[in-house]
């Protein structure tokens, strides 16, 4: 198979750590290019997940309302007035 070039910019402190890091590997940047490029060839996706800090809080909210519903679901918590309700959800919302 021919092989061919590609240009990858970055910057340079990253380049650095890059390679610096790859070089604790035993590789080249151009090896651990070439092993992410395979990866994503065979995965059909990019082999980590890519997400913004919204969907992280989000993903913790719902995380934390899915707990304290099966803590109320298995009898765990007493009833919640709707005052308590409204509060938690307040507290949520504030967190984001």
């Amino acid at each position: 198979m021919a092989q061919v070039s590609m240009t990858v910019r970055m910057d340079s402190l990253l380049k650095q750590r890059f390679d610096a890091l790859c070089a604790e590997f035993g590789m080249s940047a151009n090896t651990a290019m070439n092993v992410f490029a395979k990866a994503v060839v065979q995965c059909g996706k990019i082999p980590f997940e890519i997400k913004s800090e919204r969907a992280s809080a989000l993903e913790q909210s719902y995380a934390a309302f899915k707990r304290m519903r099966e803590r109320a679901e298995s009898g765990e918590t007493p009833d919640l007035t709707m005052e308590e309700i409204d509060e938690e959800i307040r507290v949520a919302r504030a967190s984001r």
